[in-house]
């Protein structure tokens, strides 16, 4: 098996058991994973927003910045790293919104990827973010932190189903 394959077939079961997670939590947008622990923990709309803010920003990372900004640049206050979720839904996309760009932004994701090709998994990202060196010391790396990163945030949301009293999605 290639690297290629395998970062592509992660990303790829990552997505669809995230779908599978999320699609009847549509009417629970704002219901926390841990109510009445500090925060509560992060609701779906600011997890499906910062995973794909932060999908959003893979090209720039891996081919460099491009002097034109991702669509989703407005979208930092809300979902970057370090921010938290607010308990306003007004301030936030629609569930609709932010799950399309989910899909959207994986199809760019896989697109991108067949672009850099097994040959240049290897090579160095173009613009790492500080602090990312490390977990992204490659362009295979930077594919695969975004599919593992997906799936350390669907673990929270399967904890909001069980808040929401929905069955267990698998």
């Amino acid at each position: 098996m290639k690297a290629i394959d395998l970062i592509r077939d992660t990303l790829t079961s990552a997505d669809q058991g995230m779908a599978h997670i999320v699609e009847d939590l549509r009417a629970h947008p704002l219901l926390q994973p841990t109510p009445g622990a500090g925060n509560g923990g992060n609701h779906v709309l600011w997890t499906l927003g910062h995973l794909a803010y932060l999908e959003s920003q893979l090209p720039r990372i891996i081919l460099g910045p491009s002097g034109e900004p991702s669509r989703y640049d407005h979208w930092a206050p809300l979902f970057a790293t370090g921010t938290a979720p607010k308990t306003d839904g007004s301030q936030y996309p629609t569930f609709d919104e932010v799950l399309r760009a989910c899909r959207v932004l994986r199809a760019q994701t896989l697109a991108l990827l067949d672009q850099v090709g097994e040959a240049s998994l290897d090579e160095r990202p173009k613009a790492v973010p500080p602090g990312f060196e490390d977990a992204m010391r490659t362009c295979g790396h930077a594919f695969m932190l975004i599919a593992l990163h997906q799936m350390v945030h669907y673990g929270q949301l399967t904890d909001v189903r069980r808040v929401a009293g929905l069955p267990p999605a698998f």
